[in-house]
C-alpha cells in the first residue's frame, strides 16, 4: 500500500491545512486508514481528533490515498465530495471501527455494522468492456456511476477482505494507553501502531520502575 499518493487523484485538492495531513498512522489498508482518521493527539490525556471534519477533509484524504484505489478510478476522483458523500464515508467509518473492535476482541460484529459494510462494498462492482475502435480497445465500466461512491465501495471491499478471513497480517488494536488506532501486524515483533506509541509506553515503564523498584 502506498503511504502517500502525492498529487494523484484530486490533483488540485483543498488548499487549507487539514488534520488529514497530521494522521499519526497511514499506509495501512484503505479500510483501516479510514478508521484511523479518528485518533488521540497526545496520548492517555490527549485530545480526540477527527481528521474528517468536513467534505474538504474527505477530498484531502482521497487525494492522499489515491494511489491505493484502482487505476481506473483515480482519474474520476477530481470532483469535490458533497455533504452526502461525506456522510456516507462517516457511516462506513463507524461501521468499520465497530467491526475492527469486534474482530480484535474475538466476538461477532453487530449485524447492523456488517450490513453497512456489505451495502457499501457492492458499490465497487466493475467490469471491462471492449470498445468498437479495433483490437486492444477496452474501458472499465462501474455499476455505480458516482466516483466518490465507487471509492466508498473500494474502501468497504478492503474491509471485507481484511475482516472476512482472507489470509494476511492479522489486525490488532494498539495496546498503548490512550491510543485508539488499528494496525496490521506486518512482522512478528511489531507491538504498537507507531514507534511513538512504543516509545511512550517504554518511557512510562522506565518512570514507574524508578518510582518503585519493585514494579514491573
Amino acid at each position: 500500500m502506498a503511504e502517500n499518493a502525492g498529487n494523484a487523484g484530486n490533483a488540485e485538492g483543498p488548499a487549507e491545512a487539514s488534520a488529514v495531513d497530521g494522521m499519526p498512522l497511514v499506509g495501512e489498508s484503505l479500510a483501516l486508514d479510514l478508521v484511523n482518521t479518528t485518533f488521540i493527539n497526545g496520548g492517555l490525556r490527549g485530545v480526540l481528533v477527527d481528521a474528517l471534519a468536513t467534505p474538504a477533509d474527505l477530498d484531502r484524504w482521497l487525494t492522499n490515498r489515491a494511489g491505493d484505489f484502482s487505476a481506473a478510478l483515480r482519474p474520476r476522483l477530481s470532483e469535490p465530495a458533497t455533504r452526502a458523500h461525506f456522510e456516507r464515508f462517516l457511516e462506513l467509518r463507524g461501521a468499520l471501527r465497530e467491526v475492527a473492535a469486534a474482530h480484535t476482541a474475538g466476538r461477532p460484529p453487530r449485524e447492523s455494522d456488517v450490513r453497512t459494510v456489505n451495502r457499501a462494498a457492492r458499490l465497487a462492482a466493475r467490469w471491462d468492456e471492449l470498445l468498437p475502435t479495433g483490437p486492444g480497445g477496452s474501458v472499465t465500466r462501474w455499476s455505480e456511476p458516482d466516483p466518490q461512491l465507487a471509492a466508498l465501495g473500494e474502501v468497504a471491499s478492503e474491509g471485507v477482505r481484511l475482516f472476512g478471513g482472507t489470509p494476511g497480517q492479522p489486525v490488532h488494536a494498539c495496546p498503548a494507553p490512550g491510543c485508539i488506532l488499528y494496525f496490521r501486524k506486518t512482522h512478528a515483533r511489531r507491538e504498537w501502531c507507531t514507534a511513538t506509541c512504543g516509545n511512550r509506553v517504554r518511557v512510562a515503564r522506565h518512570s514507574r520502575r524508578h518510582r518503585d523498584p519493585q514494579a514491573g
